[in-house]
């Protein structure tokens, strides 16, 4: 049976495995399969696979090998860093954004309720972050600052280099989640001058399930996950060695893909933002148009709610997101969009389309040849669309506050199950 064939625009939920990251792999699943901390040569010759994926992927950050630590996924990396920088410090205050991935906002949110005080800094309308503002949040009892590279959602970039000046001139930790960043921009942590810094495999064509924590030389770190002697003793648990050299592997890659990424991959995903804003009305680009990922467009259709274009385009075999893979199902609005300034009701239409290396002009087509008739098929059923039939004497702003109030009930309802 033949498989259906799938348009895949949801690079910054997941990546493809590229085959070269596959066949490294496959010899550690089968034949170098010893416990690389075994002190028998069956475990070391696994363990010098081991460094010298580290190798690879320190050459990609600009690190020192020793600076880097293996970790399950960018979650785990995130947390680590946070947890390591308050129990280090002892310090009580933490400072991230309204628009981090839910590993921040969540964590967050679970340490305000063990009595930390964490600050959620606002952003403006085009999704970028005021710096005065972040200075005067920072506190003589801020343990570390966390903020995104570059948002999931709208690829908009944040000026690491200019947060870690800042935080490193008020005696600071600093700590930037790059999870989207490799392979699409040049990562330098000297340059960046950050403290922690988290990597994610799976973003950048390589397994689910390994990541990355880097701790800068000579910044005190205290384990997340305490064990055995792993990772020089900085994160306990067997390590993942056909996934930790995957990793190396796909290092290699971000790196060769970096001119592609930049060149054509852009113009793919500009081809498809410009097309789709200038012939479908009222559609509109969340977040900075210069300022972004090269590979990741996030566009408002109004009227209409991102659930039921997502269904309508996976019923023709495109994959596309309303925001986060780690938020679906909740009907709640992306916390990022309506951070920017977004209604709830123009957030619920929103659509990312996040293009990869695997994309082509073809599968760019696809999508435009479907995305503006189902729209306009859910236009023509919308009960908030002005322009629907029964609508003569159409008030937008009580049909809104009607929808948000129906979406309201839905999610208690939800809830109390």
């Amino acid at each position: 049976m033949s498989q259906r064939k799938f348009y895949y625009f949801d690079n910054n939920a997941t990546t493809r495995i590229a085959p070269e990251v596959s066949q490294a792999m496959q010899p550690f699943l089968t034949e170098f399969w010893g416990n690389p901390s075994s002190a028998y040569q069956f475990g070391a010759q696994v363990q010098k696979h081991v460094e010298d994926a580290r190798a690879k992927i320190a050459a990609l950050i600009n690190a020192d090998p020793k600076e880097i630590i293996f970790t399950s996924c960018g979650t785990e990396s995130n947390n680590s860093a946070i947890h390591s920088a308050l129990i280090s410090t002892g310090k009580k205050h933490v400072i991230t954004t309204a628009v981090e991935h839910s590993a921040n906002i969540n964590y967050g949110e679970f340490l305000r309720k063990q009595g930390y005080d964490v600050t959620f800094l606002p952003v403006e309308p085009d999704g970028s972050l005021d710096l005065h503002l972040l200075e005067k949040s920072i506190r003589p009892d801020t343990a570390i600052v966390s903020i995104m590279y570059a948002n999931n959602e709208t690829g908009v970039i944040f000026p690491i280099e200019e947060i870690a000046a800042i935080c490193r001139s008020k005696g600071v930790l600093c700590h930037t989640d790059a999870v989207q960043v490799p392979g699409k921009l040049k990562i330098d942590v000297k340059n960046l001058g950050v403290d922690f810094l988290s990597l994610s495999a799976h973003k950048l064509h390589a397994p689910k399930g390994i990541g990355l924590l880097y701790v800068k030389r000579r910044t005190k770190y205290l384990p997340y996950i305490i064990g055995g002697h792993q990772e020089r003793g900085k994160r306990g648990g067997t390590e993942n060695v056909p996934y930790i050299v995957g990793f190396g592997r796909a290092a290699d890659l971000a790196t060769e893909f970096l001119h592609d990424e930049n060149t054509r991959v852009r113009a793919l995903r500009d081809r498809l933002e410009n097309t789709i804003l200038s012939t479908i009305p009222n559609t509109f680009r969340n977040g900075s148009k210069e300022n972004r990922l090269p590979n990741t467009t996030n566009i408002a259709f109004e009227f209409v709610e991102a659930e039921a274009i997502l269904l309508l385009l996976d019923g023709v075999g495109i994959c596309a997101s309303s925001g986060s893979a780690c938020t679906t199902g909740s009907l709640d609005p992306s916390h990022v969009l309506t951070a920017m300034g977004l209604t709830p009701m123009r957030a619920r239409g929103c659509v990312r389309f996040s293009l990869g290396i695997y994309n082509t002009d073809e599968d760019v087509d696809f999508l435009l040849k479907h995305i503006k008739p189902i729209i306009e098929r859910l236009r023509a059923i919308s009960p908030l669309n002005p322009e629907h039939p029964d609508n003569t004497n159409y008030d937008i702003d009580a049909a809104r506050i009607k929808h948000e109030q129906d979406l309201a009930e839905a999610l208690k309802d939800e809830k109390a199950a």
